[in-house]
């Protein structure tokens, strides 16, 4: 007896092998509804606009369709997309200049010299959420996408310094400070 193998049982990388060696649209359809709603939430998290947050999600997924051969598989498939979501954001919000939290984080990451970098997870996940959602508005970009792919992902260091192509002690270094900047950020929030 023959067992059919549909596309929910394939993994993520599996589909993409497949996507790529095809150009398939349909088979890029289940890629699209296992991370639609996690990338818009993520988009979401750097427009505040459920408007902009639906164009990123759909400017993500056009990029990430062109893109897809890059894929090499040395990571899992979902921390490679998410990461790919982060600097799209971040590439977006850096285009964006009017934006208070360039502004807000220029004045903070000037003062780096002066910011303890000892800080440690324990005062991340003590944060209230709200005020660190807030917090996370004005963070420099690029220390907000560090902190969402190691806190709110879930990935591991040795992934991280492949999906960012530096090396293990950089990207402690990074995590450090970007870990320093929010809690001095959230500190100055009421």
């Amino acid at each position: 007896m023959k067992t059919t193998i549909t596309t929910e049982d394939l993994t993520d990388e599996e589909l993409v092998r497949n996507i790529v060696k095809d150009n398939n649209t349909s088979l890029f359809g289940v890629l699209y509804d296992r991370y639609a709603t996690r990338i818009y939430n993520k988009c979401y998290g750097f427009s505040k606009s459920q408007k902009e947050a639906e164009d990123l999600t759909q400017d993500v997924f056009l990029q990430l369709f062109i893109k897809l051969a890059s894929f090499n598989g040395k990571s899992k498939f979902s921390s490679w997309v998410y990461s790919f979501t982060y600097n799209f954001c971040v590439n977006y919000v850096n285009r964006n200049r009017e934006r208070k939290i360039r502004d807000a984080s220029d004045t903070i990451n000037d003062n780096d010299a002066g910011v303890d970098i000892s800080v440690s997870d324990n005062s991340l996940y003590e944060m209230k959420a709200e005020k660190l959602k807030r917090a996370l508005e004005i963070i420099d970009p690029e220390d907000k996408k560090l902190l969402l792919l190691k806190y709110q992902d879930d990935i591991p260091i040795k992934e991280l310094t492949q999906l960012l192509q530096i090396g293990e002690s950089a990207v402690k270094m990074r995590l450090k400070r970007a870990k320093a900047r929010i809690v001095e950020i959230y500190k100055t929030l009421d």
